[in-house]
C-alpha cells in the first residue's frame, strides 16, 4: 500500500514512494533555536532562580505588576527623580512618568506608594515631592497621566487593587485622623471618582492597650497598614497599627463594597505584610518578623516553622512566596519559596532589601525586586 506525504497534493508523482520526507527546512530552524535558548539558558543556571540589574543607582520604593513591570524612583535618572518603568525580565527601561510642576530636585528620591491594576494597564501612584497631594492613575496603554482623585492630607501608607480589578483602597497613618478609603473601578476613560465611595476613620470598637496618661501615646491607634482583599474581591483585610515597640496590631476585616467591619483578629507583635491563600479560607501574615497562618473559619493562628517580613500567596497553588532580612548566623536575608501543605520550603536564594514580591498573573513565575535595583525571577519546572 503505498503510504503518502500529507502535506503534499494527492495527484502529485512520487518518484520513490519508501524515500523520506524533506521537512522545511525554516520551520525546524525556528523550532530548533527555541529548544537552543531555552536549553542554554537552563545550563546556565544552578538554581530556578533568575538574577538581573533592573535599574542603577537606589529607589527607596519599588512595585511590581504581575506582568513583571517594575515602577521606580531609581537615584541618578536625570535632573528629576521621577518614576521609571522597567521590564524585569527583558532587563530595559521603557518609560519614564512625570506629572505636572514635578520637583527637579535631583536629590528629592522621597518614598512613594504605588500599586498596578490586574494585567498592568493602570499605575496608581503618590509621592511627597508632587505639588498635588492626591492620587495620580497612568495609563500605560495610551502612555499618559490619565488624572487625580482622592485628595490626602496624611501620605498614604498602602495603596492596593484587588485581583479582580474591581475595587480600589488607600491606607494612612495619622492616628485620630488616620483613613481607609476604598473606590469602585468604573468602565469610563478615568476609572475612578474623585472621592472614595467609603471612608472610615478609627476602627469600631478599638480600646487602647495602654493608659494613655501613663504612656502618653503608646499604645494608641497609630493608623493603617497593609492592604490585601480577598481573590473573589469581595473581603479586604487591613492591618491596624498600634505605637509603640512592644505593642500588638490588629487584622480588620471588611465588606469590600460598604467597609462594614466583619471580624477582627488581634496578633502578637507588628505586623508587616498580609495575604490570603488562594481558595480564600486562610491568610498568610507577617509579625515581629515571624510568619503565621490565620485559619479564617476559627480566627486561631499557627507560627510557620520560618521568618518573614514579606509575603505573596500564589494565585492557584497552595505556594507562598516570602523574603525574610535575615538568617540565623548570618546577616543576610533570603526570598523562599514555601508549600503550605507541607510547610517545607522547597527553593530559596540569599537577597537583601527587597522592596517588592508577587507571583505573575498565570502563577508561573515569581519576581522580587530589591531597593538597589537587584531583581528576582523565579521559574519553577514544577509550577
Amino acid at each position: 500500500m503505498e503510504v503518502r506525504d500529507a502535506e503534499k497534493p494527492v495527484n502529485e508523482v512520487r518518484t520513490d514512494a519508501t524515500a523520506l520526507a524533506r521537512a522545511d527546512a525554516q520551520g525546524l530552524t525556528v523550532r530548533s533555536a527555541g529548544l537552543v535558548r531555552r536549553g542554554l539558558r537552563d545550563l546556565a543556571r544552578d538554581s530556578n532562580w533568575l538574577i538581573k540589574k533592573v535599574f542603577a543607582g537606589r529607589s527607596a520604593s519599588a512595585a511590581i505588576s504581575d506582568t513583571g513591570i517594575v515602577c521606580a524612583i531609581p537615584a541618578g535618572q536625570g535632573s528629576a527623580q521621577r518614576l521609571v518603568l522597567f521590564d524585569i525580565e527583558m532587563n530595559v527601561p521603557m518609560m519614564a512618568l512625570s506629572v505636572p510642576d514635578e520637583s527637579a530636585d535631583r536629590e528629592d528620591n522621597s518614598a512613594a506608594a504605588l500599586a498596578w491594576s490586574p494585567g498592568a494597564r493602570y499605575l496608581v501612584a503618590a509621592r511627597r515631592a508632587w505639588k498635588q497631594a492626591a492620587l495620580h492613575i497612568f495609563d500605560l496603554h495610551s502612555k499618559m497621566l490619565l488624572g487625580t482623585f482622592g485628595e490626602f492630607t496624611n501620605f498614604p501608607a498602602r495603596l492596593e487593587w484587588s485581583a479582580t480589578g474591581g475595587y480600589f483602597a488607600a491606607a494612612s497613618g495619622g492616628g485620630k485622623h488616620a483613613t481607609l478609603r476604598s473606590w469602585r473601578v468604573g468602565a469610563e476613560l478615568m476609572p475612578f471618582a474623585a472621592v472614595a465611595v467609603q471612608e472610615m476613620g478609627l476602627p469600631e470598637g478599638f480600646e487602647r492597650q495602654t493608659y494613655e496618661a501613663e504612656f502618653g501615646e503608646e499604645g494608641g491607634f497609630s493608623g493603617y497598614g497593609s492592604l490585601a482583599f480577598s481573590p473573589d474581591g469581595k473581603t479586604l483585610a487591613s492591618v491596624a497599627e498600634i505605637r509603640g515597640d512592644w505593642a500588638d496590631d490588629s487584622i480588620v476585616f471588611l465588606d469590600a463594597a460598604t467597609l462594614r467591619k466583619s471580624g477582627v483578629f488581634h496578633g502578637q507583635g507588628h505586623i508587616t505584610d498580609v495575604g490570603w491563600t488562594a481558595d480564600g479560607r486562610a491568610m498568610i501574615y507577617c509579625a515581629a518578623g515571624q510568619a503565621y497562618r490565620l485559619e479564617l473559619e476559627t480566627m486561631e493562628a499557627e507560627p510557620l516553622p520560618f521568618g518573614a517580613e514579606f509575603c505573596a500567596c500564589h494565585p492557584h497553588l497552595k505556594l507562598c512566596l516570602c523574603f525574610s532580612s535575615w538568617l540565623k548566623n548570618s546577616a543576610k536575608g533570603r526570598l523562599f519559596v514555601v508549600d503550605l501543605n507541607t510547610l517545607e520550603i522547597v527553593d530559596e536564594h540569599a537577597a537583601e532589601n527587597v522592596a517588592s514580591l508577587r507571583w505573575n498573573g498565570e502563577g508561573t513565575k515569581a519576581y522580587a525586586v530589591t531597593r538597589d535595583g537587584m531583581g528576582y525571577i523565579y521559574e519553577s519546572p514544577l509550577i
